[in-house]
């Protein structure tokens, strides 16, 4: 049952909306496929820009490098405003007045990983990774109390672009990770406190920058495996073709049996682009597919996991990912101060969702009504899909279950241009940047829900028989069949103001119309038409007190609107049953966030590498903000609400050393989330009251964000061959979802350490390993509340005592793998 039990019955406040701008991209030099491996990196998680004439040869062999010292340095430039990737006159990095964090390339292939949010969680300061859904392909990304997720009804916080394309799917505002090839991630940028990103990006922008022909040269072969069945490849190659001409392509593949029952993994990705280049004139046409499939266990009861780690409840539960993609970017010089760049793309995507569940349905235990089935309360008749009442075709106490399948087909087309100014202004450097998106997409949801019967092994075995609509609003069950159609536009201008050398200002805004359209294919009530705009400022500025330390502050405002699932399930006299089955389309308000934060960063060169460090604040508060409220008493319903205003505030802070031979990076988070107005919701707590609600009070805080994130990672060069390194992650407690009062005892916190090494065995080839959990911690990174009357512990014969439900974290696993480069 887990991960789609009323949304995982998870009330994260987090929001996102939808739009078609890049995000953040870092300038950097051809890579040669052998120097990646080692290339170290000067400041923070930013790659330092070289000239485009200084291109180096390949090494005899792979060497680790350091940059010149900050003084004889090209200036480090990042594109914090929406542009074509990997092109534009970039802002350099001390006028950028928000917090910066960036992953790279070597960051990512150090994981070992094929999943990019291993990276995310091992090199920023503020990410968490939850796995909700029970696989580790499909994780949660928390930053700063906002969330990126896979699960379909998550209120989606963060906004996630590949290429300058918004991947947020159209239906739901859902991230799924496992789409991204990972290989061919050149780097991933996250922004905060900036809204020319459009709409969702409340807690920030994910972006992630793909390698091409241009910035990419070389081939490789990497594959590993080890625990759990894990076997995966990839192979990359890219090639500059007499100087005008750029191709890049990278496929991979992988397979993992899971450690715990039915929670199997397979993904295939491809990924290409194709580049032409003339003098300050750029254009690339890139394309991707991926074709992923899961078993997605979710959490499971802790009396359960208490007999078996690998334990699962309510299966099947599989997701199908399928995508492909089509994107087309341009640059060109129009003067020496005005650069025109566009963007334009197109996305098919589908997904396939069964799910097994508990169910509703039971034998009528009305006199009138035996030989039938009936929902709740043994007297309300369920209807088949041809509305007529169904005859319990099973055995006197037979345990009943609920296959509950869904499919989302979306097509996504989006254009946009933008114009940017470098002229000075009254005698002073100045940056203006100026453009418009427009992104629309189609959308066909279908949902269905099949009785079945329940085994000893919480496999839930289909009969055929399928559920329709009920005479009774809060029973329906019956399929769906849903059509929509959102339409985004933005208009931006914003502003780079150099006050002096040390001083710079920025300002603008961004102007969001959205129109969300809901067509009910089986009939009228999911009929609705909706249309949001608002105007978001944003001020800030940056004064570089020295020339080895910068101070910022900014302030911005954002907004995300409703997705079309949360609009068409959004009226409490008739809930939904596990976000599946939409039944109605009253309004729901936009949520807006206003965001505050300041700090300093800085860069100096000391005897044994360079020292970068960052240390900032921030305080986020979202008005109108929408949260899935649970219904008591019924498995699995509920609906989506405005419930006020809720706060996340905190702090950050990072120091790293990065040298030939060291590289050393510790970081703390400290966010801290809470309600701000009073709230009644139903739970599953053990506190609720005799109507199965619980009272949330101003300053109780959020469930599923910990509070405490505290990071050390370091890599040492043994040798010029053999590397060793490790790196420690601690997470503290956190209120369980469905907690929201703050009355149950909290999810323990835990500490995990990794290890890794890598071997040089020949110029080209390298051999590597790594250790997770090295110390076999058990331990789980959600935790929710569950109907514990739902489904007896058929261990022990008896009904759950305990009220918590689990998602356990991977035990200790070995993988070794070999690089081979060309």
């Amino acid at each position: 049952m887990g991960n789609r039990l009323w949304v995982t019955r998870r009330l994260l406040m987090a929001s996102v909306s939808t739009g078609l701008v890049s995000g953040v991209i870092i300038a950097g030099p051809v890579v040669a496929a052998q120097d990646e491996q080692t290339n170290v990196q000067n400041l923070p998680a930013i790659e330092i820009t070289a000239p485009p004439a200084a291109r180096r040869p390949a090494p005899s062999r792979p060497v680790a490098r350091i940059g010149a010292p900050a003084s004889a340095a090209p200036k480090t430039r990042m594109y914090v405003y929406p542009t074509s990737p990997g092109t534009g006159r970039g802002l350099e990095v001390d006028k950028v007045p928000s917090a910066i964090n960036a992953v790279d390339a070597n960051q990512i292939k150090r994981t070992g990983s094929l999943n990019v949010t291993d990276a995310l969680r091992d090199n920023i300061a503020g990410i968490n990774i939850t796995e909700v859904t029970g696989n580790p392909f499909q994780p949660d990304v928390e930053f700063r109390g906002f969330v990126a997720s896979p699960v379909t009804g998550t209120p989606q916080g963060l906004a996630v672009y590949q290429n300058g394309v918004r991947i947020n799917e159209a239906f739901s505002d859902a991230v799924n990770w496992d789409l991204i090839p990972t290989a061919a991630i050149r780097s991933v940028t996250l922004v905060t406190n900036n809204p020319a990103f459009g709409l969702n990006a409340l807690g920030g922008a994910i972006n992630l920058q793909m390698k091409d022909g241009f910035t990419y040269q070389g081939a490789e072969l990497d594959v590993m495996g080890g625990s759990f069945g894990r076997i995966q490849g990839s192979a990359q190659w890219g090639k500059q073709v007499d100087k005008n001409y750029g191709v890049y392509a990278a496929l991979e593949g992988l397979r993992d049996n899971g450690f715990r029952n039915f929670s199997q993994s397979t993904v295939r990705r491809f990924y290409g682009d194709v580049g032409y280049k003339a003098g300050d004139s750029e254009f690339h046409a890139n394309m991707g597919l991926a074709k992923n499939d899961f078993g997605a266990s979710a959490t499971v009861p802790a009396e359960l996991l208490d007999n078996y780690w690998g334990a699962t409840y309510t299966t099947p539960q599989t997701t199908s990912n399928r995508v492909g993609y089509l994107n087309l970017t341009g640059k060109a010089e129009a003067t020496p101060t005005w650069t025109l760049e566009g963007t334009a793309h197109v996305r098919r995507y589908e997904q396939k969702l069964v799910d097994g569940n508990p169910t509703d349905a039971q034998e009528c235990t009305d006199p009138g009504l035996l030989g039938l089935l009936c929902f709740g309360d043994g007297a309300t008749v369920a209807n088949g899909v041809n509305g007529l009442p169904i005859a319990n075709p099973f055995p006197s106490g037979t345990i009943l279950g609920e296959i509950d399948r869904s499919s989302i087909r979306s097509t996504t087309f989006g254009v946009s241009g933008q114009a940017t100014n470098t002229d000075q202004l009254f005698g002073h450097d100045n940056r203006f940047v100026m453009g418009a998106t427009y992104d629309a997409s189609v959308t066909r949801y279908n949902a269905t829900a099949e009785i079945g019967t329940m085994g000893e092994n919480y496999v839930v075995s289909g009969s055929g028989i399928f559920l329709g609509p009920t005479g009774s609003p809060q029973t329906i069950a019956g399929p769906v069949s849903l059509r929509t159609v959102n339409q985004y536009n933005g208009l931006y201008a914003m502003d780079t103001f150099n006050v002096t050398d040390a001083f710079a200002v920025t300002g603008g805004g961004r102007f969001n119309v959205a129109r969300i359209s809901l067509e009910d294919q089986l009939g009228a009530d999911l009929n609705g038409d909706h249309t949001f705009t608002r105007f978001n400022p944003v001020i800030g500025g940056t004064y570089k007190i020295t020339p080895e330390l910068t101070a910022y502050a900014g302030y911005s405002e954002a907004n995300r609107v409703p997705t079309p699932l949360e609009l068409g399930c959004s009226d409490p006299a008739r809930p939904c049953l596990i976000a599946a089955f939409l039944v109605s389309d009253p309004p729901l308000k936009q949520v807006v966030s206003k965001t505050v934060e300041a700090g300093f960063r800085g860069t100096k060169e000391l005897n044994i590498g360079s020292l970068g460090w960052k240390v900032g604040g921030f305080r986020a508060t979202n008005y109108d903000d929408i949260v899935a409220i649970p219904v008591p008493d019924r498995t699995g319903f509920g609906y989506f609400s405005n419930v006020g205003r809720t706060r996340r505030q905190g702090l950050e802070a990072e120091v790293n050393i990065k040298s030939p031979t060291l590289q050393f990076q510790a970081s703390y988070a400290f966010v801290d989330a809470r309600f701000l107005d009073a709230l009644t919701i139903g739970s599953n707590s053990p506190f609720a009251d005799g109507d199965g609600n619980i009272q949330v009070s101003p300053g109780n805080q959020i469930p599923a964000i910990p509070r405490h994130r505290i990071k050390l990672g370091i890599d040492y060069a043994v040798t010029d061959v053999w590397k060793v390194g490790g790196n420690a992650l601690y997470v503290s407690s956190q209120y369980f979802v469905g907690d929201e009062s703050n009355q149950y005892a909290k999810l323990p916190g835990y500490a995990v350490f990794n290890l890794h090494t890598s071997y040089q065995v020949a110029k080209n080839v390298q051999l590597y390993g790594r250790v997770d959990n090295v110390f076999d911690k058990r331990y789980a990174t959600y935790g929710q509340f569950f109907d514990r009357e739902a489904l007896p512990n058929f261990t022990t014969g008896a009904d759950f005592n305990d009220p918590r439900s689990l998602s356990p974290a991977r035990p200790r696993a070995f993988y070794a793998g070999m690089r081979v480069t060309f």
